[in-house]
């Protein structure tokens, strides 16, 4: 599903017009990346966390030459599903 489907949905199961649940859904997600990015836990209960994790550097190889190089400290999002949403994707 893509966002234009996503907000077709939404717009179907809550009588909202489409270019309203795109405004909200838009907002939402920049909502939820800025946090995330100013190293706040977002947490949507039954849903998930959205959160900054961070990755040491480490050591590893270029796959074309085998060759060691150094990968770099960086920070990721990282995503952890809640109870609700696990349970139903297990049905």
């Amino acid at each position: 599903m893509n966002k234009g489907e996503l907000v077709d949905k939404v717009a179907d199961k809550t009588e909202v017009t489409k270019k309203q649940v795109d405004a909200v859904i838009t907002a939402t997600v920049e909502a939820i990346m800025e946090a995330v990015s100013d190293g706040e836990k977002v947490t949507l209960v039954g849903f998930g966390s959205f959160e900054r994790r961070d990755r040491r550097a480490r050591e590893g190889r270029n796959p074309k030459t085998g060759e060691k190089m150094e990968i770099k400290a960086t920070r990721v999002p990282a995503f952890s599903a809640g109870k609700l949403f696990k349970d139903k994707v297990a049905t």
